[in-house]
């Protein structure tokens, strides 16, 4: 499990000493629950982000366990290192709005026909509950041509999930090959 510590100061002093340090800087929150500024290894958290099997994992900070979405990222933009990253509590039983990934499935028939496969939304805004958060939309790209794509309302959703994103809003699709 990922554990941390509370942040004491939030000024730039403190915030610039723990990066010399190797922590990447974190704020924890959610709806109805106090804000918490906290510090993580940046090595460990990278670890557990990529090692993790949901969307949900836990961590445990000055040692209580919370469980989290992460909902936001910021990189340097010289060397691409970690700065900060937002953590969503996950409450069970709370409809929340999450960002879910969009995953793409198979080898467009437009491809061999001089088309690009262009992925135009990485990521859909969904409002769920924590029990009910899909860990990735797929969609299956298999059958697509020059021209065609992949709407948001194509998408098949779980149960008590809903997309907060416009239903006429392009996922993916093929294109033709300038």
């Amino acid at each position: 499990m990922l554990e941390g510590i509370i942040r004491d100061s939030i000024e730039k002093k403190a915030t610039k000493a723990l990066r010399r340090d190797g922590y990447l800087i974190a704020n924890i929150y959610g709806k109805g629950e106090e804000n918490i500024n906290a510090a993580f290894k940046a090595n460990e958290f990278i670890k557990a982000a990529k090692s993790k099997e949901t969307l949900i994992f836990p961590v445990k900070v000055a040692g209580k366990e919370y469980n989290v979405v992460i909902q936001d990222y910021q990189r340097d933009p010289v060397n691409s290192n970690l700065l900060h990253v937002d953590l969503r509590l996950a409450l069970p039983g709370v409809l929340s709005k999450y960002l879910v990934p969009v995953v793409l499935e198979g080898l467009p028939v437009g491809t061999k026909n001089k088309g690009v496969l262009i992925q135009s939304k990485k990521r859909l805004t969904v409002k769920c509950t924590a029990e009910n958060l899909p860990n990735s939309f797929v969609v299956d790209v298999s059958g697509l041509d020059v021209g065609a794509t992949v709407l948001v309302r194509d998408i098949p959703v779980p149960a008590n999930v809903t997309i907060m994103d416009e239903t006429r809003v392009s996922v993916a699709g093929v294109i033709k090959a300038k």
